[in-house]
């Protein structure tokens, strides 16, 4: 089951989900999620000498990037082809009987921006800013600006709360991130 709109409201109403700066419900909630803005860093990734990333070897892959910030009027340039770490403008507080799943937008989508490759889910306890794993996968360089409508969140409720909610995992990495981060394999 996910939250509809009206359930979305009452939650953040209440406080049970936390999203702050709080969200401008006419504009960012839909019938089943809660749209997030983006934020004003990236993490963008460098060119190399090094011929491979070892999983294993955290020198390989600790400081491949560097961080772009870009000003609220301008854009962020995102090259066809390339991956970036972004996130979002808006941290947000789980309860621990709450998870998320963050969804790319159709109107960027249709655009060739994927907004997360991977972690897609939201932990139920998470807290912080959300990480984005994008691409452009399309032909065309896209300007993007800071607080753009950069994707969704859909909420879903647990049938009974989480012993173990994300920010009280003993190997919880980004608990608490507020700008984009690099891998924390290592720390496995």
């Amino acid at each position: 089951m996910i939250l509809s709109d009206r359930e979305i409201k009452k939650f953040l109403d209440e406080g049970k989900i936390q999203i702050s700066p709080k969200p401008n419900i006419e504009e960012q909630l839909g019938s089943a999620s809660l749209d997030l803005r983006l934020g004003d860093e990236f993490m963008v990734f460098e060119h190399t000498k090094n011929p491979y990333i070892d999983t294993r070897r955290p020198e390989t892959f600790n400081n491949i990037t560097r961080l772009v910030k870009v000003a609220d009027n301008e854009p962020f340039v995102f090259h066809p082809g390339e991956f970036v770490l972004g996130s979002t403008m808006e941290e947000v507080f789980l309860p621990d009987d709450v998870a998320a799943r963050i969804d790319g937008r159709s109107s960027l989508g249709r655009l060739g921006i994927v907004i997360h490759s991977t972690a897609g889910h939201i932990d139920p306890g998470f807290k912080g800013k959300i990480v984005l794993e994008m691409e452009n996968i399309g032909m065309i360089p896209i300007l993007l600006y800071p607080k753009i409508r950069i994707c969704q969140l859909v909420f879903e409720p647990l049938s009974s709360p989480t012993t173990n909610p994300y920010y009280k995992k003993k190997n919880a990495k980004y608990v608490g991130a507020q700008s984009p981060q690099e891998s924390k394999l290592e720390t496995n």
